[in-house]
This record gives structure tokens, sequence and C-alpha cells, in this order.
């Protein structure tokens, strides 16, 4: 079982990080936990996010592990070996960002980064009890990150509270500068399909912080679920496709790989449209109440034993990946349901910004710890 892949000791004696194994540090490979690229030559060149830790103090301490190429969302890995989920022991750590935040759960680090193509951050976070960031896409720099190419992906931190959280966004973004919440300010929550207890936990966070509630709803998320599949399918194939020719991908997601190359273009150029018709949709709803508030899951994170089948494990995405196809920042509170297990509470805000989504979350905190 394995969290970190590579140790390391580069830069200065600030926070700690531990950083996922698709983001380039110069002198080591880019291995995306897979065998398929176990013999990769060493990056020359830091991710511009890696060189923006450093440059501001940071000690990087590692590289995490994650599900093999960034496919899949239960962090199950067979060749580095799945990650543990210290505070939920028996349940899938989730993915991709796997070895990010269980790296943070465990305190080996004071945050981690992590990657979020289709919930890579928010659905581990949810299930290792930490919170978890996707930013808003392009705000912060993917450049030396793996895919080179992606319309979903952003790279975003995992941390243990909220005050770490925006100390690594500042350290990832120098534009991100801390905000108060607005007086009077209202949340969106939206009407989804979860788990009784899912619903019960996220309720009663929501009304015990004392926010104006509002009803919403987004009728669209389900066909830009679907939209957000399609247009995965098709980068992921594109960059990684080539791989199966090495005999060395992982089954399941060399089975998901030879699915994705079925992508068509008409339904690629669907998904654009859906695209287009859902972001309008949640910038409607946003114009309405700044923030949006949902689960991030609709159900516990599935015992490792029980979570095989990637494939059938696709639905934990069914409330996250819907906003990587819009672009809007997205974050993941840590609470805990009924039965003791991990629940997410998602924050959305509108494009850019994202001060004011991890200002809300900040005093949403502050206020169930009264």
């Amino acid at each position: 079982m394995s969290i970190v892949v590579e140790d390391l000791a580069l830069g200065g004696s600030g926070r700690s990080v531990m950083v996922k194994d698709t983001i380039d540090i110069a002198g080591y490979p880019t291995r995306a936990s897979s065998y398929a690229l176990a013999d990769a030559p060493a990056a020359v060149e830091h991710a511009q996010v890696v060189q923006a830790l450093l440059d501001a103090g940071c000690q990087i301490t590692g590289k995490t592990s994650l599900h093999e190429l960034a496919f899949g969302t239960t962090g199950l890995n067979a060749w580095v070996g799945t990650a543990p989920n210290p505070r939920y022991p028996g349940h899938i750590p989730g993915g991709s960002s796997s070895g990010s935040a269980a790296a943070v759960a465990a305190q080996l680090c004071d945050f981690a980064l992590g990657t979020d193509t289709g919930g890579s951050v928010r659905i581990p976070a949810t299930c290792c009890g930490v919170f978890g960031l996707k930013p808003t896409f392009g705000r912060v720099s993917r450049q030396g990150v793996m895919p080179t190419r992606s319309t979903l992906d952003c790279v975003g931190p995992l941390a243990m509270d909220m005050d770490r959280l925006i100390e690594a966004m500042h350290a990832i973004d120098p534009t991100f500068k801390t905000m108060p919440v607005p007086e009077n300010l209202s949340i969106g929550v939206v009407a989804v399909q979860a788990h009784a207890e899912i619903h019960a936990a996220v309720n009663q966070a929501l009304g015990r912080s004392g926010f104006n509630l509002v009803e919403q709803s987004l009728p669209g998320m389900s066909a830009a679920y679907d939209a957000a599949m399609v247009v995965i399918n098709a980068e992921t194939w594109a960059a990684c496709g080539h791989l199966l020719e090495t005999g060395r991908v992982g089954r399941d997601v060399a089975e998901r790989l030879q699915a994705a190359s079925l992508t068509s273009a008409d339904s690629l150029a669907d998904a654009e449209r859906i695209r287009q018709a859902f972001t309008a949709e949640v910038n409607a709803a946003l114009a309405r109440t700044p923030i949006l508030a949902l689960p991030t899951m609709p159900d516990y994170p599935l015992l490792v034993a029980d979570a095989v089948d990637t494939r059938a494990a696709l639905g934990m995405t069914s409330l996250v990946r819907a906003f990587n196809l819009s672009g809007h920042p997205a974050l993941s509170i840590p609470l805990e349901g009924a039965s003791g297990l991990p629940v997410g509470l998602q924050l959305i805000a509108a494009h850019g910004a994202d001060e004011l989504l991890c200002a809300v979350a900040r005093e949403l905190v502050r206020r169930l710890e009264e």
C-alpha cells in the first residue's frame, strides 16, 4: 500500500507539500502511477505550479500515488499499491488524487496538490475526510501537468483545514487574495439525489451555518455529467491511448481506454453544446445566489473490497463532474454522517470567484465549530 511514491526534499523551510505524480518535478520521472510509464525519463523542468510552491518558500517532500493515469475514481492501484484511507480504514481513498488526500489525512504534509478532471480532488477529499478545492478552470497553471491538453482538468489543493487550503492557493496562484464574506450572503441549495444520511448531514450543516438558504435547481446536471464523460474519454484517449501498446496498463484503466477510443466526433460536438447550455444554467443560478451547495458524493465511500469494478464506481462522481464541464470553482468540506462515515458538502461559485468560495467555506466551518 502506497501514499508516497517518491521521497523528496526540495525548496525552503516553509509549509511541507506533497505533489500528485502527474505534475512534473525536474529531475524525477512523472509516471502517473502507471507501469506503462515505469521507464519514463526524468522531467527537464518544474511544472509552473511546482515552481510557484518553491518561490513561496514551501518544501516539497514527496510525490503521491494516484489512480493509474488519473483515469478512475476509487484510487485502487495494483502496480504502486492502493493508498490506505487513514481516517476511514477499509474504505477507498477515492480517486484519482488518492495519495494526495491520504497524505493530508495522515498528516504527512501541511497540504498537497491533486488534479481534478471529473472530481479527482473533491472525491478523495470527501473519502479521506479533508478539504479539497477545484479552482476555476484555467485559474492555476497546468503547464507541466499531465495530460498536456485538457478542457476539464484543474490543479487544486487538499488540506486539513480552510486556513491551510487558503495558504495553498496563495502559494500556487499569486493573484489569489483573501477576502471577507459579504453581508447577508445567500446560499442556493441544489436539489439532487443522494442517500438519506448524506442529505441529513449536508442539510444539518447548512442549517446550522446561519446563512440564508434558497432552493435552487440545476436540471441540466445529468446531461452535463454525461457530456463531461464524453469529453474526458476523448481527451484521455488522445493523451494516453498509445500506452495500451505497452501491454502494461492495468486492466481497469485499459478497459476504460478501449471504450474511450470509440468516442465519436458527433458525440463530442453534442457534449460541447451541452457544455455551453449547462454553463449558462449555472451562471444564472449563481446570479440568484452567489454560492450553490450540494453534497460532494451521493453515497458513502465504498469498501475497498467492493470497489474492484472501476466503471461500476463512476456514479461516485454524479454530483461533481458537471462542474468540470462548466469550469466553475468547487470546494468540498468534510462532514460525517450518522453512520460515522465521511460526507462532503460541496460549494460552487462563479468563474473567478475562488476567493469568495474559500471565504464562505472558512466562515461556514467557523460557525459549525462554535
